[in-house]
């Protein structure tokens, strides 16, 4: 049997406990150039890796190659290869991307208002 505080105990640790999915996409979407990358792809997108780049000021292709093999791990973007000479590549939001743009927008109209 729980005693009544440990009861109360357990209720209060579960009401301050981050969920894990949440915590996880707010790291996802939010680490470095992430962002940018997402709002780029949601507003102009399907694009090119160097249009990425150019829509994205100060983003190194280190980077920008790392984020888009981490959001492509993810499920949140794709990589189109274009049979054509030369071979292009383009990337283009998944659905499950694509889902992520009331969010996106969302910040940035907070950020408009409040930045």
């Amino acid at each position: 049997m729980v005693s009544m505080g440990a009861a109360v105990t357990e209720a209060k640790a579960a009401r301050h406990t981050c969920c894990p999915q949440y915590h996880h996409a707010v790291e996802l979407v939010g680490k470095r150039w992430t962002g940018a990358i997402l709002i780029v792809l949601i507003e102009q997108g399907p694009l090119r890796f160097s249009e990425v780049k150019q829509a994205v000021p100060d983003l190194s292709d280190r980077l920008l190659s790392e984020r888009m093999k981490e959001l492509e791990s993810e499920g949140i973007v794709e990589r189109h290869v274009i049979d054509d000479t030369p071979v292009r590549v383009e990337y283009v939001l998944t659905p499950k991307g694509r889902a992520l743009q009331p969010a996106v927008h969302a910040l940035k109209r907070w950020a408009h208002s409040w930045l």
